[in-house]
């Protein structure tokens, strides 16, 4: 007997209610919290300098993951978290920002989050849940494609994918000061003391306590803008690394390795990724002036100064958690949503009227800078390359997770995850049912991992992962992934085809020995392997590209 979508919803319906009704005593809270563009090692407990005790004594008490991957780029991976399922089907098959001619009208590429994809907070609130998020959306800028729409019942949220992290001015024409908040669906305005990372964190709270009193779990999104550029922070911080980095990148990226060795995350003859060479538009440090490196310790001063202010906040979160006894009931995830931002933004946003990037005000109000390649190469370190590729450097990101009580487990895990895992493993510990197929939406494709963090998988999984953004692309089997990378990677050009290398992961996670010469049929192989998953996902390549493919 054929059932139709109708009887389909409503059935589905009540077995969400019912599940609800039997689990709401036991479900656990779910605390997701997502970093904006922080790198790899930037984390104490994955071998750098910043202090971050928060996040460190997080990782060290419970699970901190060392494979956990996400799109190259926050949009995408936004997508993916949200949806559990891959980016192209899910809206944004590219930025909103970087839709290309050839892919405007294309399934997947609408640019927000689209209707042909589940969503997360809906399917937990159907679930029984409070659902409530804070910070950056980027998934849609229309009342119909804001998280209001998605299932938060409550949220605050700033719907582009950049700004400024203190209010706004009025009558700045800069595009980081022209933004939308809102709140709940409505648009509303910043207060004048407004810091993203303070405010978002007294929002989340105080949407945490106006739900306790409904007895429901709750599911809270904390999707801070720190550290994305413009690097800016609160007074109190910004002197607070000075003299720091005026050794420079090379000095700083050595440490970080030693001390990812030391700490165990890397074995003691591990090979980095190489930095990029020394030339005229990318110099290393010594071929600085000396006011050219003091501007350039000055950045990543304020950059340590925002990761330390995320962490000050991501621990007023925990306290609010313990001192209202849900702490040990609450499955909490940090991550971050791709790799270190070595884009120079200045050629998409640029500076605005009031803008001063003098040293003296640098990190303060009115500031617009980024941190650059050289310093993204240090917050990536051990890997290779940096956001917007698919690199190592692009897709591995620092990941920590702690369990409710009753499935506590402490340690590393060295296993393949991947953000559009979350969905179906949050409603795996939530005890609800993966959604039923429905031909007006794709299925969820990401696995649950809640056999790998309970301890209870069998054995390690062989991962087969696959992506593509800006025409830059990767295919993993396995330990072997077959990279590639076109000759320009970067935001908004038109995509030309990659050159494909080859790396076996677990010898060469730095990606310094390409195997593709020597293996040429594993390329082969792996390429049209690649080439499947293109089909199936619908990436739309230029043109002449999308000829020569067929």
């Amino acid at each position: 007997m054929r059932i139709n979508r109708l009887t389909q919803a409503l059935l589905f319906g009540l077995l969400a209610a019912s599940n609800a009704a039997a689990a709401t005593s036991s479900q656990p809270n779910i605390l997701l919290i997502l970093a904006d563009d922080l790198g790899y090692s930037d984390l104490g407990a994955f071998g750098g300098e910043i202090n971050t005790p928060q996040l460190d004594t997080l990782a060290k008490a419970n699970l901190q993951l060392t494979s956990m991957y996400a799109a190259p780029t926050c949009s995408p991976t936004r997508s993916m978290l949200m949806s559990g399922t891959d980016h192209h089907l899910a809206g944004l098959g590219t930025m909103a920002e970087a839709l290309m001619p050839f892919q405007k009208g294309h399934p997947g590429y609408e640019g927000y989050l689209n209707q042909q994809v589940y969503s997360m907070p809906q399917l937990l609130q159907n679930g029984g849940y409070d659902t409530m998020m804070v910070g950056k959306w980027h998934l849609g800028l229309t009342p119909e494609q804001g998280p209001a729409a998605r299932g938060f019942q409550q949220s605050f949220s700033m719907l582009e994918g950049g700004a400024s992290h203190f209010k706004p001015r009025a009558d700045e024409p800069s595009k980081i000061e022209q933004v939308h908040y809102v709140e709940n669906g409505k648009a509303v305005e910043v207060p004048d003391d407004f810091y993203s990372t303070d405010f978002y964190t007294d929002k989340l709270i105080s949407y945490m306590k106006n739900t306790r009193k409904d007895g429901k779990p709750f599911f809270a999104y904390a999707a801070y803008t720190a550290p994305h550029w413009p690097l800016q922070a609160p007074d109190a911080y910004l002197d607070k690394y000075k003299g720091r980095y005026d050794k420079g990148y090379d000095s700083v990226r050595t440490a970080r390795i030693e001390q990812m060795k030391k700490l165990g995350l890397l074995p003691a003859d591990f090979t980095a990724a190489r930095p990029i060479p020394a030339n005229p538009h990318l110099p290393g440090w010594e071929q600085l002036t000396p006011e050219q490196q003091q501007a350039e310790a000055r950045k990543m001063e304020i950059y340590a100064a925002m990761v330390d202010n995320l962490d000050h906040n991501i621990g007023r979160l925990l306290d609010y958690l313990r001192e209202s006894g849900q702490y040990d009931n609450t499955l909490i995830v940090f991550m971050s949503d791709n790799g270190a931002a070595g884009e120079n933004h200045s050629q998409w946003y640029p500076n605005g009227k009031h803008t001063d990037n003098s040293l003296a005000n640098l990190g303060r109000i009115n500031s617009e800078v980024d941190y650059g390649v050289r310093w993204a190469e240090v917050s990536a370190a051990p890997f290779h390359l940096f956001k917007s590729t698919t690199a190592e450097g692009g897709i591995s990101v620092p990941a920590i997770v702690k369990m409710p009580k009753a499935m506590a487990r402490q340690g590393r895990l060295s296993e393949v995850a991947r953000v559009d895992d979350l969905l179906p493993t949050f409603l795996a510990v939530a005890g609800l049912p993966l959604p039923a197929a429905d031909a007006d939406k794709h299925a969820i494709t990401g696995k649950s991992m809640l056999a790998m963090l309970s301890g209870k998988q069998e054995q390690a999984q062989q991962p087969v992962l696959a992506g593509e953004l800006f025409g830059n692309a990767y295919y993993r089997e396995g330990n072997m992934k077959l990279l590639g990378m076109r000759p320009r990677a970067g935001f908004g050009d038109a995509p030309q085809p990659p050159k494909w290398t080859l790396y076996d992961l677990s010898k060469d996670r730095g990606e310094t020995n390409d195997l593709a010469a020597a293996q040429p049929e594993q390329v082969k192989r792996m390429q049209q392997a690649w080439g499947a998953y293109t089909k199936q996902v619908g990436v739309v390549f230029p043109p002449a590209a999308q000829a020569k493919a067929d």
